[in-house]
């Protein structure tokens, strides 16, 4: 007979919301690692980020989804269709709002597609650290509520990690006896070229002004451990955009703007590899690759 103690239970919880609200914030603090990347533009998140936490008999399966948008290009309905694929067969759906103002319209599409889901729902409001009294959200709290039936309400600071030890344990509440998925030590399934090209994306993304970054893409050609035992690994990288005049801001005079980026991606992508690395850096020109079918399969967008 099995006993309760050796019983392993498990979770998938989609993290689902509009751009800009802290979901891959609050993937980062749910995991404990780096998983998906972070900056203030929206649209950050093009694909599925899967971050996995494991802790005794439970396994908590979290899955980012890109923000809720209106798409413009064939990319943007790639992306509309990870949110789909996200929402799909989880235990648990994490819906991330902000405090305060009303409820967005892309917001209230989520809620239309939430409708008659069995599994519970939590809305998560994030940023509260921003807030000067926290009674102020309660006006958003209660428009939500009269739109949805939220299994429960939790206010939190992702960045802060203010409110997730108590959203965990929520979420650890939906977990099924079954077995678990990913090894033990996992945090994430993202293959390592992934992660890498991921790390660059979001050191353009700190570096480049608005309009720029959304027709940058990053991939990783090589990622090659030296044979001399070095504990040096060379990765070659090609960041493709959409316009020659692109590509002059990417790079920038004599090369600063792509040195910087470059140095500090290799920092982040060192943390993660936990080894040195030689990082070579090409950009090239693929003229408008956001709405051409081809160019988003080769930049792995399947």
């Amino acid at each position: 007979m099995t006993s309760e103690q050796n019983i392993t239970r498990s979770a998938f919880v989609s993290i689902i919301g509009r751009p800009n609200v802290g979901k891959s914030t609050l993937l980062n603090a749910l995991v404990g690692e780096h998983v998906a990347i972070v900056s203030p533009k929206p649209q950050t998140t093009r694909n599925r980020i899967t971050g996995i936490l494991t802790s005794g008999a439970d396994q908590l399966v979290f899955i980012d989804t890109p923000g809720m948008h209106q798409p413009r290009t064939k990319l943007g309905e790639y992306m509309a269709g990870e949110i789909n694929q996200g929402m799909a067969d989880v235990d648990a759906t994490l819906l991330v709002s902000e405090p305060l103002g009303e409820i967005h319209p892309m917001e209230s599409l989520l809620i239309e597609r939430l409708s008659g889901r069995k599994s519970p729902v939590f809305l998560v409001l994030n940023k509260v650290d921003a807030l000067s009294r926290k009674e102020l959200m309660m006006e958003k709290m209660a428009a939500f509520s009269a739109a949805f039936d939220f299994a429960e309400i939790i206010p939190i600071s992702a960045m802060q990690g203010d409110g997730v030890p108590l959203l965990l344990e929520r979420v650890a509440r939906c977990a099924k006896p079954g077995p678990h998925f990913f090894d033990e030590d996992a945090y994430t399934e993202q293959p390592e070229r992934v992660i890498v090209s991921e790390l660059f994306r979001e050191a353009i993304l700190r570096n480049l002004r608005e309009e720029i970054p959304h027709g940058v893409a990053v991939v990783v050609e090589k990622m090659r451990e030296r044979e001399d035992s070095s504990d040096l690994v060379d990765v070659d990288v090609v960041v493709y955009c959409e316009r020659d005049g692109h590509k002059g801001i990417i790079v920038g005079k004599g090369g600063g703007s792509l040195k910087k980026i470059s140095t500090q991606a290799r920092a982040s992508v060192e943390r993660f590899l936990g080894c040195r690395v030689n990082l070579q850096c090409w950009v090239k020109v693929k003229k408008d690759w956001r709405n051409r079918a081809g160019a988003l399969r080769e930049m792995g967008f399947r």
